[in-house]
C-alpha cells in the first residue's frame, strides 16, 4: 500500500525528482510481484512436484512388492541399533536370518532388519522386495508425496517473494547511491562560495 500511496503521493508534486517517481514505481512492481507473481510460482511449483511425485508412487507400488519373511535366526543387536527397552513402537526391529521368496518365485535369504520386537525362528514378518526379491525401500505413499509437493511450492514462493524484496533493496540501495553521489557533486562546487553569496567577497 506504500507503494501505491508513493506514487500518488509523487503524482502532481512539485517537488517530485525522477528518482522518486522510480523508487515508487518499484516498490509497487516489488509488491505486485510478491503479491500476485510469487503465490502463482508457488502453485506452478506446487502442481508439477505433485504430478512427478505421484507418478513416483504409482511407479514404485508397481516395482515394490510387500512379501512374507520367515525368521531363521535372531542375530546379535548391533550398536547402532536402538535398545528395545527404551526404543518407541516405531524402532523395535530386530536384526534376523530369514528366508521368504520373491514376486518371480525365486528363494531368497539373508540378514535383514525384521519388524520384530522378540524374533524366534518361524517368526513371520513382512518387507518390502524388487521384482527379483531384492530388499528395497518401502514405496513412497500418497500422503507423503502429497506433502512434499505442498512443501516444494511454499518454498517456491516464499524463494520468489525474496527474490523480489532483494530486487527492490538493491535497485534502491543503487539510486540511493547515485543520489548522494550527485549530492557531493553539488556540494563539491557550491562550497567554494557558501557563505559568502552576497558579501561582495
Amino acid at each position: 500500500m506504500r507503494a501505491i500511496g508513493g506514487l500518488w503521493h509523487w503524482r502532481h508534486n512539485p517537488l517530485r525528482r525522477a528518482t522518486d517517481l522510480a523508487e515508487a514505481w518499484t516498490a509497487l512492481v516489488a509488491l505486485l510481484l510478491i503479491v500476485l507473481a510469487a503465490p502463482l510460482i508457488g502453485v506452478l511449483v506446487g502442481d508439477a512436484a505433485q504430478r512427478e511425485l505421484q507418478q513416483a508412487v504409482r511407479a514404485q507400488h508397481e516395482m515394490r512388492h510387500l512379501v512374507t519373511a520367515t525368521v531363521v535366526k535372531k542375530l546379535a543387536r548391533s550398536p547402532l541399533e536402538p535398545n528395545p527397552e527404551s526404543a518407541s513402537p516405531r524402532d523395535t526391529r530386530s536384526r534376523v536370518r530369514a528366508d521368504w521368496t520373491g514376486p518371480d518365485g525365486t528363494r531368497q535369504h539373508g540378514t535383514v532388519m525384521a519388524s520384530l520386537k522378540s524374533p524366534h525362528p518361524g517368526d513371520h514378518f513382512t518387507l518390502w522386495t524388487d521384482g527379483q526379491g531384492r530388499i528395497t525401500a518401502r514405496p513412497l505413499d500418497t500422503v507423503t508425496a502429497t506433502t512434499h509437493a505442498v512443501l516444494a511450492g511454499f518454498a517456491a514462493t516464499v524463494l520468489s517473494a525474496a527474490l523480489a524484496e532483494s530486487g527492490r533493496r538493491l535497485i534502491l540501495g543503487r539510486m540511493v547511491r547515485r543520489r548522494y553521489a550527485r549530492w557531493d557533486q553539488a556540494w563539491e562546487r557550491a562550497g567554494p562560495d557558501w557563505g559568502r553569496t552576497g558579501t561582495g567577497s
